[in-house]
């Protein structure tokens, strides 16, 4: 043989042979075989580079994409995106986007939808993230939903949260129970439990307080066990059906104070101190100067007749009978404090009255028996008169005989 011939065989045969070795030892030649290409046994699906790379015994799972469900021998799991559910080794999750539930390993049940929703999450279970990031570091919190922009982003072990809305409970980490809607709601809530958070930024500045309600309203750091509704400012009007007309037997009142804090006021002496009688204090009122008006028509477009004090009146009289607004202004009376007084001078009057009557009931006494003293001597007067008259002596000698 032509040994020119055999040496262009051996070098043509040795190209073959080299682009085989190398499929050989690729990645590629090493997934599920044949390629990914549509449908496996066990109504598996995989499409794209090492999709169900590693699947041997699973069950009904669907892979679309670049390492998709790559390490999986789980079940009924379906991954579309970009190394979506990459790692992940159980059953029934669904991740639709790149990098969603990436890392997930053991955790069952979650649905992750946009980019890098429930990445890291390894062993939460029955998560739903919706939004580009959303529970972004999720490790093993459970029951979590997270709907919007990074939503949850840093919850690591939280559970039961619930986030609707860019943003929302963002920083919350081990934080449990907490439902936040709207953009950037309880964004700054860390550790904070039980929660509840409606409208833009709604309690954004809550960090670590607990059962606290906000709504349209920002809340205050630290804060726990608090409702507020509304913003200052914003809101000046509020209407709640239900309250008039509904008798409340039993029930105490309701104050405002002027940064809209609603409470009662307590009379038991478990929270007072400096208890002291009211003597002379009452004696104030006396020189309040009750009116009558009418409020200006934008309050009372009604004009309806109304009865009572002038707050500037009464503040030159005694300034503790006043509430003030936030710049410090007199507001209102404190007719209920007037009304205590009221009952401290009429309790003064009448011990007075009572004294009065006891006098006069001692005078009655007197009198009576001064009259019947009078009566005595009148009938003394008579007797002796007659006497007189009968002998014929003077009245004078008549009454030194007797």
């Amino acid at each position: 043989m032509n040994p020119l011939f055999q040496s262009r065989k051996s070098i043509a045969l040795f190209l073959i042979a080299l682009p085989l070795a190398w499929f050989a030892i690729s990645p590629t030649a090493r997934a599920v075989s044949p390629a990914p290409d549509g449908g496996y046994p066990n109504r598996n699906t995989a499409e794209g580079d090492d999709a169900l790379f590693s699947l041997t015994t699973g069950f009904g799972n669907t892979a679309i994409g670049f390492d998709a469900l790559y390490g999986t021998n789980g079940s009924y799991n379906t991954a579309n995106g970009y190394r979506a559910l990459e790692h992940n080794t159980t059953t029934g999750n669904t991740a639709t986007g790149a990098d969603a539930l990436r890392s997930n390993t053991s955790g069952t049940y979650n649905t992750a939808t946009g980019y890098g929703a429930l990445e890291y999450n390894t062993t939460g279970h029955a998560d739903t993230a919706t939004g580009l990031r959303a529970l972004y570091s999720n490790i093993n919190g459970l029951g979590n939903t997270a709907d919007g922009y990074q939503a949850l982003f840093f919850n690591t072990t939280g559970t039961n949260n619930t986030a609707n809305g860019a943003n929302a409970l963002h920083d919350n980490t081990i934080g449990n129970d907490n439902t936040a809607t709207g953009e950037s709601a309880l964004n700054h809530n860390t550790t904070g439990s039980g929660n509840v958070a409606l409208g833009f930024r709604a309690g954004g500045n809550l960090t670590t307080g607990s059962n606290n309600i906000d709504i349209g309203n920002e809340g205050v750091a630290g804060e726990a066990n608090t409702i507020r509704i509304g913003t200052r400012g914003t809101q000046t009007r509020t209407f709640i059906v239900g309250i008039y007309g509904a008798t409340a037997a039993g029930g105490v009142p309701v104050y405002l104070e002027s940064h809209g804090q609603l409470g009662t006021a307590t009379s038991s002496a478990r929270f007072k101190q400096d208890i002291h009688s009211m003597n002379g204090a009452s004696e104030a009122i006396l020189a309040l100067k009750p009116v009558t008006f009418r409020y200006k028509q934008e309050i009372d477009p009604k004009g309806i007749p109304q009865f009572g004090l002038v707050a500037e009146e009464v503040e030159k009289v005694n300034p503790a009978l006043v509430t003030r607004d936030e710049e410090g202004k007199p507001y209102t009376v404190r007719y209920e404090a007037v009304n205590a007084m009221l009952l401290n001078e009429f309790l003064k009057e009448h011990r007075k009255v009572k004294e009065q009557g006891a006098t006069m009931a001692e005078l009655k006494k007197e009198i009576v028996s001064l009259t019947t003293t009078v009566r005595e001597q009148a009938m003394q007067i008579q007797k002796v008169s007659a006497q007189v008259a009968t002998r014929g002596l003077p009245p004078q000698m008549a009454l030194s005989s007797q």
